[in-house]
């Protein structure tokens, strides 16, 4: 039996759905129609392309998850997405986790892995230099690559796939401080989740199970599994013997996908062994050297089973704060081209995404707006050049009074503003 995945993995569903039809509102199908990602033979199969239109919103996600750890007290890192073997091989990687890793690359005398986790660059980023009490808990965060060597039968869309860009961080505290460290980013997680349109279908307390495949003694984990207990107190979950990751229990957040098969999206998981494993120690107030606690944390997963599950619960029509075009601004005729022009660059100096469409009739234009899911379309006809004013469409039908250029731009700007507070 394999060891379980490591706590910020990537596992989620096959991307197919065997004897049955692709559902409408299937990631793949939707991120087709509406120019998402691309996928491409010379690329390779589970290395999806990001098009224009999938990576603008994805680095709308991102900047806000950034803002948002950032104001809960993040330190953001950059660390290299591979690594010579001595340190997945410290790490425990190599040895209760190969199966999942792209093989060793030999370059001259050294041998470098793709990084399958983050947290090996991680615990050398803390070790970095001596750390004191009166540092932790020291938060370390990043929005890095990693690499999980998938059969090609189970690669789908963005749901399984090779290449993983996971928002990840590894929190670094005293052995006190742990119950509070989880009670926050669980707070985090259901922010992020309130602010995407994310719907946990459930919490899950991954545990060990039987069998050799875990790290560390049996006071480690008793003590990581009570703590996690606590930790959901009063939060309904259900208990899952053997869905640990190998170096420590965790609380995994549950989602469905479109065919609604569950899969974790968010998680938190404490891990007493790769301090120990990596020598990482901070001195406490009376002078000695002591183990911090890692607790590895993942509000949303990695940016493709995100959205993979996004598009689906959204149908493709994206919150206005992350939606791949924000306005776009339709001249009734060429004559008011000029106006429409100008409101649009107005939009995209206030920080918009914005575009103008003056190509075919009214009607058609419209109705491809509603096709590719855009919330706010801002018409320029005579009357609205001549008076400085646009008429603005929701993507739900409505229509509003034509308003001047300047409020329907404060109108726009406040909805598609991230929900940062």
């Amino acid at each position: 039996m394999r060891p379980g995945p490591s706590p910020c993995s990537d596992r989620s569903p096959p991307g197919s759905y065997p004897n049955q039809e692709t559902p409408m509102n299937d990631h793949r199908r939707l991120g087709r129609d509406l120019d998402l990602f691309a996928s491409d033979p010379l690329s390779g199969a589970g290395l999806p392309l990001w098009l224009p239109a999938g990576a603008a919103a994805r680095h709308a996600v991102e900047e806000y998850l950034r803002e948002l750890e950032r104001r809960a007290g993040y330190q953001h890192v950059h660390t290299p997405p591979l690594g010579r073997r001595d340190l997945f091989d410290r790490s425990g990687h190599l040895g209760y986790f190969a199966d999942d890793m792209f093989p060793p690359m030999r370059l001259g005398a050294d041998e470098f892995v793709l990084r399958p986790a983050l947290c090996p660059h991680h615990a050398l980023v803390y070790r970095a230099r001596g750390r004191s009490y009166r540092e932790l808990p020291l938060r370390v965060a990043e929005l890095g690559g990693m690499y999980r060597a998938e059969r090609s039968g189970v690669l789908g869309g963005l749901s399984r796939v090779r290449a993983i860009s996971l928002n990840d961080a590894h929190n670094f505290c005293v052995p006190e401080q742990v119950g509070a460290e989880v009670a926050e980013i669980l707070g985090l997680i259901r922010a992020a989740h309130a602010a995407l349109g994310v719907r946990a279908a459930g919490f899950r307390l991954s545990l060990r199970g039987p069998g050799e495949k875990y790290v560390g003694d049996e006071e480690q984990w008793r003590r990581a599994e009570d703590l996690l207990r606590g930790a959901l107190a009063g939060i309904d979950h259900t208990e899952a013997p053997g869905e640990a990751a190998f170096y420590g229990p965790k609380i995994d957040i549950q989602v469905r996908d479109v065919a609604g098969r569950e899969f974790t999206l968010s998680t938190v998981q404490l891990d007493f062994d790769k301090p120990e494993r990596f020598d990482l120690s901070y001195v406490d107030a009376g002078g000695a050297r002591r183990r911090p606690v890692m607790v590895h944390r993942s509000l949303v997963g990695s940016m493709e089973r995100l959205f993979a599950y996004l598009v689906e619960e959204h149908a493709g029509a994206f919150p206005a704060w992350y939606a791949p075009v924000q306005v776009v601004v339709l001249p009734l005729d060429d004559r008011q081209a000029g106006p429409a022009a100008d409101f649009a660059r107005d939009c995209v100096h206030a920080g918009l995404r914005a575009e103008v469409d003056g190509a075919g009739s009214l009607g058609a234009r419209i109705r491809d707006a509603a096709r590719r899911r855009i919330p706010y379309v801002a018409v320029v006809g005579p009357r609205e050049a001549a008076e400085g004013r646009v008429s603005l469409r929701q993507r739900d039908g409505r229509r509003l009074d034509p308003l001047p250029g300047s409020a329907a731009l404060d109108l726009v700007t406040a909805a598609a503003r991230p929900p940062l507070g």
